[in-house]
């Protein structure tokens, strides 16, 4: 049986010019869809992969003509999925190292967490996603990664997570912190780093999310965040912050990560 081949294709992203005046080219990302946030469109500029025609754009606050033809050429990451982006942040904003870490990726999916983890020098990481296939090639392949698929993190047993984990991560979906990291945390060592993805859109009542699946009022943002620092704290967590997520979730959600500490 031949090993199933993962291409990474040049991506090509391209948006219809506006009209008129001239504007910074971090804020045209933005507005054309291009980019999820300022930040993100300053990566991507600062990347080299920004080409108006076939002029590369060389600073993110560069003014160009607004109808001026812009698009993103490639990727600005090397991670197996775009998720990555998110972990590499907040292992940058909150000063992390997890070298020899031995981690619990929850809802790991295509596996960008498990990447950037590994990446960054840890000793094994326990994959876990109630779903199958999902997994990238490489990472299968990976010894330091204990693939656990068709698995929901609430049941998880000492057999299945047979190390001592000090970091767990978590980048889950249709399910609340609090629910999909009980068992986990439970299992966890005492001592232990969490960093997880809060995702207002699967924390507020079914009432309060907008049309489209999407969560946008700034004041259910801050609920939903103290929520969580209330739930963690009152479990033993030291919160060390919460910030917005570089990039946004699906339909174009706010999502922000929390990194916190245990013993």
């Amino acid at each position: 049986m031949t090993d199933p081949i993962e291409p990474h294709p040049v991506e090509k992203k391209t948006a219809p010019a506006p009209k008129t005046g001239k504007a910074r080219v971090d804020q045209m990302l933005v507005d054309r869809g291009l980019a999820e946030s300022r930040t993100r469109a300053q990566a991507l500029v600062l990347a080299g992969l920004v080409f108006s025609g076939e002029t590369k754009i060389a600073k993110p606050g560069q003014s160009i003509k607004a109808d001026a033809p812009l698009e993103v050429r490639g990727r600005d990451h090397p991670w197996v999925s775009r998720g990555g982006i998110k972990l590499a942040h907040a292992i940058e904003h909150f000063q992390l190292d997890p070298a020899g870490a031995v981690a619990m990726d929850i809802g790991s999916s295509t596996g960008g967490f498990t990447d950037v983890l590994l990446s960054n020098g840890a000793e094994r990481v326990f994959a876990v996603d109630s779903g199958t296939n999902q997994l990238a090639w490489k990472l299968r392949q990976d010894p330091r990664v204990t693939v656990l698929e068709q698995t929901s993190a609430r049941i998880l047993t000492p057999a299945q997570i047979d190390a001592a984990c000090n970091w767990v991560v978590c980048d889950a979906s249709f399910i609340g912190l609090a629910k999909v990291l009980e068992v986990p945390l439970r299992l966890a060592a005492r001592e232990c780093r969490l960093v997880a993805l809060i995702k207002p859109q699967f924390e507020v009542g079914r009432s309060e999310v907008g049309k489209g699946g999407v969560v946008r009022d700034p004041a259910l943002h801050e609920r939903v965040c103290n929520e969580v620092r209330d739930w963690l704290e009152a479990d033993g967590w030291v919160i060390q912050g919460i910030v917005e997520s570089p990039i946004k979730g699906p339909e174009g959600n706010v999502e922000f990560l929390v990194s916190a500490q245990r013993g």
